[in-house]
């Protein structure tokens, strides 16, 4: 026998025990941590740009190609890109959970190769960049200045020439984007009253720039081959591509010769400055001008680490920063992750605490204590050699396993030592009790153990997000029973041999002899009810199944959801005002906004990136998007929670009438959509045009919003900015000699700006623009006064030629799987949950959006749909199995079916808790009830396995099942109490992570509950019930064998 081997060698036992925690510290010290596992599906982006275009140019132009082309590749979920009015254009290809991105990458990468020569020409040469990237903001570095003594430009571009590249070579660091002013650029800012004076157009700038800055490659003087007598050689060199702003100014644009001969600089038709290539974004923290450094991660990264890596990067390149210039990283949603892990390891060890108090209470020695008591740290630390074996990290769903694993790791050891003690008592020696123990015990042992593995294996082979979070959750568990009973049949019986002596006639304490008086009391009328039950098996079956089919429905109503919102430590404020709003109404309103969050509680600072609209991860003129970040989570208490804060926050900014301010939580998943709650694409099938989209989203969102279940929708799509439009009067500019494409062109120059080439500075490469200078493009009028050669020389203006029309449109195009579409965000209204809200969102827009119009979900709804009704399979497979298991062990159909039976049981608590607390059937709901599975199935397996012992020892069916329950109750109780003990702090649990510790510890301190005072009295009355099934076969096999026989 194996436990007797070690029995015989102690010295073994302890060993292998000692092996297992060490190697459990050694790879707990290499884990990476993490929130969750690798749930975030990765993501593939396209970025170029389109210098001067319209948001509907670039989407018609760039978009369609592009994604026409990458449309259909492997294992792509969805695909959306912006186009904005800034040039911009952006694709990202969102894969399925555990696909291989580099892969996914190099396929993208070939198919927009394929897209290229289809593209317009200024993109060609901007290039376009393919690379794997999370869309979660890991943290944000702000750069500023106490005194203010740095403008924006220099905040921006310091950090983009000293930070921005060291960053992006750290380790795990997958993009560094610098916001706040834009990056250096050398402009050249246009006088048109000039150009026309000296009879130039803007090609003619463009052209000279081109001509004179450019890289001279001159060669060399004396290289080989040469004579044997040269003795000397020289590398040539000339000035080629200019660096300084003097430079610039001198080139010639015009010479003329003869009798007054005339030289044309730049300097003579424009203005030239070291300035900004865009300048639609500022930057801002707590009301100081700032430029903000956004990290991102790669997908797969260790986000603690790579955290670290930045936040040491940057103080020691911060002591080399100029005087005055300082830095702060407040956004950092690292610092939810470490407070919510740490959490859960306090958690953990009150845990453990908690459950050895119960064992003292139940075992009332402890030398008997002790045996469980060493069970936990072997098991527990053991396991995370199992994580480390299997490729998981440490996370809230493997920490979870881990704390509701200390009340199940425990049951083999309780078992043993309560074996050991009765045998103990029966007066053979601590040896032979041990030895005795194991011969009746290591079955059941090895049987509770497959019982509990297959349980879990089920959930190990289920895709996508749930299946990731089931895997970890599940396997961890799985790998705590393997490791405990290795442990139960190699170190328990060992620790029994030697711990344990016999009582004799010593007294229990006062405290111990009251609770044992208690617990009498408590057993006799549990044994009464018991009774009572096992003799009336027809009438229990029929309350029995009536009470499952009446929870088994209302869990079914009862909303469902994806997972908890939790308080992260930060909010998104968004704030978006009237369409065409200059930049500097959306400062203006920004510094609103800054004395709001100033006098707000609970508010420690803020980080503000004007002109990006974070809900579409997109540049956006009239929008700016602000991080508020909140009071540390012990310093704010129930006062200050991120509801009040939120709801106090919203009331204040419902006073700023030039503006519409929303604020809204960040996602349960980082990573997984911009904020929480849901996103809904309106996508426009028929090509009914942006503003029959624009309609149909405003009516979608009128609708939805009388909904008392839905709250917060808004949509960050406009058709209705107000544009320019040019008509040009083609014939015309044919009839007048001018060539088409120059028109465009200087249209581009003049307006929005041309691309010219690169120059160097500060050992950097920029680019060099050409555009109108600023008064000469404010009014629309204005474009008339613009003038372009024709074909004979003449310079004729623009006015002659076309004629110019206000009209509405887009400032940023949306694209949404190939179509057309605007974003509608929203949340489920108080007492409801994220499902009802989806399932509500769903019928109006069935209802509202005309024909041609149609929706999709994105984000955490696409993937809260996309979980649909899979854990239900997971139950009904997981169930399945263990039936199998038992049948195999037992070597009958009929005894397993009185421990499947009762597993349902738990909904009832597991419903009860739900409803108490007003928490959805969200994911950790389906986790638990995996677990439940597991915890009832095995205290079922204990009176059905003893009762089929007691009666081939030759009670009746009645009492064995009666006997046997009586015998196991206490063992029952105390480690059903250990378990539901066990889990109480996550009830309780504060601060970071709470909402998801509340949320499990609800859901298995429920089931607990209801398996232990629900399910073992009705475990007696199936294994009757289906004894006499199985006796009144056998003894029909008989009959019919006997017929035969005659």
């Amino acid at each position: 026998m194996l436990s007797k081997f070690f029995i015989e060698r102690p010295i073994l036992a302890n060993v292998i025990a000692i092996i297992t925690i060490i190697l459990g510290i050694v790879c707990l010290w290499r884990l990476p941590v993490a929130q969750y596992p690798e749930i975030v599906p990765p993501v593939v982006q396209v970025n170029t740009r389109y210098p001067g275009a319209s948001a509907e140019v670039i989407a018609n132009t760039v978009g369609i190609p592009i994604e026409q082309a990458v449309n259909g590749v492997e294992n792509a979920l969805y695909y959306t890109s912006t186009s904005g009015s800034d040039g911009s254009y952006t694709l990202n290809v969102t894969f399925a959970v555990g696909t291989d991105l580099n892969t996914s990458m190099s396929l993208v990468q070939n198919m927009v190769n394929k897209a290229m020569p289809e593209l317009p020409g200024p993109v060609q040469s901007q290039g376009l960049t393919v690379k794997k990237v999370s869309t979660n903001i890991l943290l944000v570095v702000s750069l500023y200045s106490q005194d203010e003594r740095f403008d924006p430009a220099y905040l921006s571009n310091y950090g983009m020439i000293n930070l921005q590249y060291p960053l992006g070579r750290l380790d795990g660091v997958g993009n560094v984007q610098v916001f706040g002013a834009g990056q250096y650029s050398m402009r050249v800012w246009l006088d048109p009253n000039k150009l026309q004076t000296f009879e130039l157009t803007t090609l003619d700038v463009v052209d000279a720039i081109q001509r004179q800055n450019i890289e001279v490659v001159a060669g060399q003087m004396g290289g080989p081959p040469v004579p044997e007598s040269q003795v000397f050689q020289f590398t040539v060199n000339a000035l080629g591509r200019l660096t300084e702003v003097s430079q610039f100014e001198d080139i010639i644009v015009k010479s003329i010769r003869g009798e007054a001969p005339q030289v044309v600089r730049v300097r003579d038709i424009a203005r030239v400055e070291l300035s900004q290539q865009l300048f639609i974004n500022f930057g801002g923290l707590s009301g100081k001008k700032s430029a903000q450094i956004l990290i991102y991660p790669l997908p797969g990264a260790n986000s603690l680490a790579v955290a670290e890596e930045v936040r040491q990067a940057v103080a020691e390149m911060s002591k080399n920063f100029p005087e005055g210039l300082t830095y702060v990283i407040e956004h950092d949603t690292t610092k939810f992750i470490q407070q919510a892990i740490h959490a859960v390891y306090e958690t953990l060890f009150e845990a453990g605490i908690l459950v050895l108090v119960v064992i003292m209470v139940f075992l009332q020695n402890w030398r008997a204590t002790l045996v469980p008591a060493t069970t936990v740290p072997v098991t527990i630390i053991g396991a995370f050699a199992a994580m480390a074996l299997l490729g998981f990290t440490v996370n809230l769903m493997t920490l979870f396993a881990l704390i509701l694993a200390i009340g199940i790791v425990v049951d083999d050891a309780i078992v043993i030592v309560e074996n050991a003690s009765y045998y103990l008592e029966q007066g053979l020696s601590p040896k032979d009790a041990a030895i005795k123990t194991m011969e009746e015990m290591t079955g059941p042992v090895i049987g509770i153990t497959l019982v509990l593995t297959s349980v879990f294996l089920p959930a190990a082979f289920l895709p996508g997000i749930n299946g990731q979070l089931f895997r970890q959750f599940a396997l961890v568990i799985a790998s705590t029973a393997v490791i405990s009973a290795l442990n139960a049949l190699t170190l328990k019986p060992v620790q029994c041999a030697q711990y344990l002596k016999p009582r004799g006639e010593k007294k229990v304490g006062w405290f111990y002899c009251h609770f044992n008086q208690l617990y009498a009391k408590v057993e006799a009328a549990y044994m009464a009810i018991v009774t009572r039950m096992v003799h009336h098996p027809k009438v229990m079956l029929i309350i029995f199944f009536s009470l499952i089919t009446v929870t088994g429905f209302f869990f079914v109503q009862h909303p469902t959801g994806f997972l908890p919102d939790e308080d992260q430590g930060y909010a998104i404020v968004t704030v978006r005002l009237p369409e065409g709003a200059a930049q500097p109404r959306v400062e203006a309103v920004s510094r609103k906004v800054n004395a709001i969050l100033k006098e707000t509680p609970g508010i420690r600072a803020w980080v503000t990136v004007g002109g990006l609209s974070l809900m579409d991860s997109a540049n956006l003129s009239n929008t700016f998007s602000t991080f508020a970040i909140y009071e540390e989570w012990d310093k704010r208490g129930a006062d200050l929670s991120q509801e009040k804060i939120i709801a106090d926050l919203n009331r204040r900014l419902s006073s700023i009438e030039e503006a519409y301010a929303v604020v809204l939580t960040p996602p349960p998943i980082t990573g997984l959509g911009q904020a929480g709650g849901f996103q809904m694409m309106v996508e426009d099938r028929g090509s009914l045009g942006l503003a029959e989209l624009q309609k149909a989203t405003n009516e979608l969102i009128q609708a939805a919003g009388s909904q008392s279940g839905l709250m917060g929708l808004a949509t960050t799509f406009s058709a209705r900015s107000p544009q320019i439009y040019l008509d040009i009067d083609r014939t015309k500019v044919e009839s007048m000699g001018v060539p088409l494409g120059d028109v465009f062109a200087t249209l581009q120059a003049y307006l929005g700006s041309t691309f010219v080439n690169l120059f160097n500075k500060f050992d950097q490469s920029y680019q060099v623009y050409v555009q109108a200078d600023a008064p000469f493009r404010l009014n629309p009028d204005d474009v008339k006064n613009l003038y372009v050669r024709n074909q004979k020389g003449e310079m004729t203006p623009l006015g002659t030629m076309m004629s110019v029309h206000r009209r509405l449109g887009s400032e940023l195009v949306t694209r949404y799987n190939l179509y057309p579409a605007a974003q509608v965000f929203g949340a489920a209204a108080p007492g409801f949950s994220s499902g009802e809200a989806i399932d509500l969102m769903e019928q109006v827009a069935q209802n509202v959006l005309p024909k041609g119009m149609a929706f999709d979900w994105t984000a955490t709804a696409f993937q809260e749909k996309l979980v649909g009704s899979q854990a239900y399979f997971i139950y009904a497979l997981s169930i399945i199995l263990v039936f199998l298991v038992l049948s195999a062990q037992y070597e009958s159909w009929f005894h397993p079916a009185a421990v499947i039976l009762v597993v349902p049981t738990a909904l009832v608590g597991v419903l009860i808790g739900l409803n108490v607390r007003g928490y959805d059937n969200d994911l950790y709901t389906q986790v638990g009830l995996v677990l439940m599975i597991a915890l009832a199935s095995k205290n079922a397996i204990l009176v059905v396995e003893f009762a089929r012992e007691l009666k081939e020892k030759g009670l009746s069916t009645v009492e064995a099942a009666i006997e046997a329950t009586r015998r196991r109750l206490r063992p029952i109780i105390m480690t059903s109490f250990a378990f539901i003990l066990g889990v109480a702090p996550l009830l309780l649990a504060g601060g970071a992570g709470a909402a998801s510790q509340r949320a499990i510890g609800t859901v298995v301190f429920g089931g607990m509950i209801s398996s232990t005072l629900v399910a073992i009295p009705f475990v007696p009355v199936f294994y009757v019930v289906m004894e006499g099934l199985s006796e009144r076969l056998k003894s029909r096999k008989q009959e019919t064998g006997i017929r035969n026989k005659k």
